[in-house]
């Protein structure tokens, strides 16, 4: 039986490095249509088992979705699993191509799962709720800087900087809406996460754009997912602290924010909040495991397709 192909790919703003185990082959193409389809060719060569890729704040969107459309298992990691994996092995030299043979060497190592990408609508709405964020952000520095500044020239001219970005806010928030409402699936969905008390539009779209495997599994799964889920640090009899790590950082953020919310208007969450308080819990590890509790939820929800009314079992 031959050995399987496994490929890395360091993906840069002009140009994706390509390193094949275990035949050691390496090459670079431009990152542009004519090099994605030169790069197709060269791998449906060798017909790989898994590509990995770094997430690189987006440039590697489009490779990765050209690999998933010709039919190439790809998959997409967080570079602290590859930093990790570098300082385990005790490589400390870092180039491009250097980069890339350890992404394929990762591949042949741990095998990480394949991943499907989303469809149209659903990169449509992460987009628009990546760039809602940038203007939230952007609002906020601006805002802390007419709070400080004393002279008038530039307390007028960031007045009329925070007038315009919040219209781009507003302008952003109408097109998310109308994006879900041109899907008959996420307007479904949205419908029943926004049923439940203390969710809001911007959590509701969170878990639609960067969330899309919510109701499809299991609760243990799902706030792993998220990064809510308590994780142990046990060692031999000493039991350490319990905490949360890791998971997708902004469903977490939303996600709490939210619970901060549900905590005072949904009855099972306040009265699970005031519980764990009164049993001494301090309160933000009491409001985590609200945050836990509204996520499992909002899964079986989804998963049952039922309004928060009905109190779906998790």
């Amino acid at each position: 039986m031959s050995e399987e192909t496994f490929v890395g790919i360091d993906v840069s703003k002009a140009r994706l490095d390509v390193a094949i185990l275990p035949s050691g082959e390496i090459f670079a193409v431009d990152q542009t249509q004519d090099g994605l389809s030169t790069l197709l060719i060269r791998l449906s060569e060798v017909q790989p088992a898994l590509v990995v890729m770094e997430a690189t704040g987006g440039l590697e969107q489009a490779a990765m979705l050209a690999l998933h459309d010709a039919g190439i298992p790809v998959s997409v990691l967080n570079p602290r699993q590859v930093r990790h994996f570098s300082r385990a092995l005790g490589k400390h030299a870092k180039t491009d191509l250097i980069d890339a043979v350890l992404l394929a060497r990762f591949a042949q190592t741990l095998q990480p799962p394949a991943q499907v990408p989303g469809d149209a609508s659903q990169r449509a709405l992460e987009a628009l709720l990546a760039r809602r964020r940038q203007v939230v952000d952007l609002l906020t520095m601006e805002r802390n800087r007419l709070h400080s500044s004393r002279d008038e020239y530039v307390r007028r001219d960031l007045e009329e900087v925070i007038a315009y970005l919040e219209q781009r806010k507003e302008g952003l928030d109408q097109a998310l809406q109308d994006a879900v409402q041109q899907d008959p699936k996420s307007q479904a969905t949205y419908s029943l996460l926004t049923s439940t008390p203390g969710v809001g539009p911007v959590l509701a779209l969170t878990l639609l754009a960067q969330l899309p495997e919510l109701g499809s599994l299991s609760r243990q799964k799902v706030a792993n997912l998220a990064g809510v889920a308590p994780l142990n640090r046990d060692s031999g009899n000493a039991r350490g602290h319990r905490s949360i790590w890791g998971g997708r950082a902004e469903v977490r953020q939303v996600l709490y924010m939210a619970a901060v919310t549900a905590v005072r208007w949904n009855p099972m969450l306040k009265t699970m909040f005031d519980r764990l308080v009164e049993k001494g819990k301090p309160r933000k590890v009491a409001l985590v495991a609200c945050m836990r509790k509204l996520l499992v939820y909002l899964n079986a929800m989804v998963r049952d397709q039922a309004l928060w009314h009905t109190q779906p079992a998790p």
